[in-house]
């Protein structure tokens, strides 16, 4: 009778079935395993002994431990005057020295979809100093109210990326940093300058609102399971003060634009549907206003006009930068033509 062979396992198997845990990379639960990893992320965030850190997708715990273990106390050295009042009417004033000690309890504040790895969370932090800094969100990140926090680091589901990007750079109040982790691709095109392949509406719109660097690249082996696909660490900086913008006005511009960035401005503006919308938006304006539209009023014309009189013509929206697309908005805006 022939011998069955025995499965292989792996080492990697083998720690999963101890832990008890099998990860779902359906919602892009990818755990990230290597401690230099972990520390160069934490190191790149720069994080000061009174941040409050947020992370998203915790996972087991391997970064959230590192986070809790960085959350120090400071001990500070104050001078108090003491005024002693006497029951006989006289006063007397007294000063001494004395040591304070204030505690600036820095926290980690961690949002996780999976119920199973927030059993796991707590599990590592239980009985130890780290479990009063750690506050636990259960939930979806993209419906969570985020909470304040100074610095954002996260090992993210990939799928949410984009949305998750702009939920951030629209939160306030402000935060300092986020430094994250992306799919290389989508990372690339975060960092993306006018002119190369990669650079789309995601580059110019993130860049608007933030200083963006590419911190370093990670590959898949350093994850268990590991994804498909390469990763990187992006560092996300919002300006503060924002620019002094409508970014639903800005945005509408750039979607026309960057819908065939290789097409000029004005082969991008003769769409029947952008035709459509922007002849609404220009008499509701026009309604506002009190201001009258003439019977011949031709809204492929006056477009064209635009793009002629602010040489914009022939330009495509591949090679454009900020700064362009700033003053395009503006002659827009000016005519009395809006996008959202």
């Amino acid at each position: 009778m022939p011998k069955v062979k025995a499965e292989k396992k792996s080492r990697q198997h083998q720690e999963v079935k101890s832990q008890g845990i099998m990860f779902n990379t359906g919602i892009g639960q990818h755990i990230l395993k290597n401690p230099l990893v972990v520390n160069g992320i934490i190191e790149k965030a720069a994080l000061r002994p009174t941040d409050v850190v947020l992370e998203v997708g915790p996972g087991t715990g391997n970064m959230t431990v590192k986070l809790l273990e960085k959350a120090k106390k400071v001990n500070v050295t104050l001078n108090v005057y003491c005024w002693i009042f006497s029951s006989y009417a006289y006063l007397f004033f007294y000063y001494y020295s004395h040591n304070y000690f204030i505690y600036y309890n820095s926290k980690v504040v961690a949002c996780e979809l999976d119920t199973r790895l927030v059993a796991e969370l707590q599990k590592r932090v239980q009985c130890t100093p780290m479990q009063n800094k750690l506050q636990i969100l259960i939930g979806d990140v993209l419906k969570t109210e985020l909470p304040f926090f100074d610095v954002c680091v996260a090992n993210l589901p990939y799928q949410i990326s984009s949305p998750f990007v702009f939920k951030l750079l629209l939160h306030r109040p402000f935060f300092r940093c986020a430094v994250l982790m992306f799919q290389r691709e989508f990372a690339m095109r975060l960092v993306a300058k006018p002119g190369d392949k990669l650079y789309c509406r995601l580059s110019i719109n993130t860049q608007l609102l933030a200083r963006v660097d590419h911190l370093m690249k990670v590959g898949k082996n350093n994850f268990r399971p590991p994804p498909k696909v390469e990763s990187s660490v992006v560092r996300i900086e919002p300006k503060n003060p924002p620019p002094p913008i409508n970014f639903q006005e800005w945005d509408g511009l750039v979607r026309i634009a960057f819908v065939r960035k290789n097409k000029t401005l004005s082969a991008a503006f003769k769409s029947a549907a952008v035709e459509q919308l922007l002849e609404k938006n220009y008499r509701i304006h026009c309604s506002v206003h009190n201001m009258e539209i003439q019977q011949d009023f031709n809204i492929a014309q006056k477009i064209e006009s635009i793009l002629q009189e602010s040489k914009f013509s022939d330009k495509r929206a591949r090679s454009m930068d900020i700064d362009d697309f700033m003053v395009l908005l503006h002659a827009f805006n000016s005519a009395g033509i809006h996008f959202s």
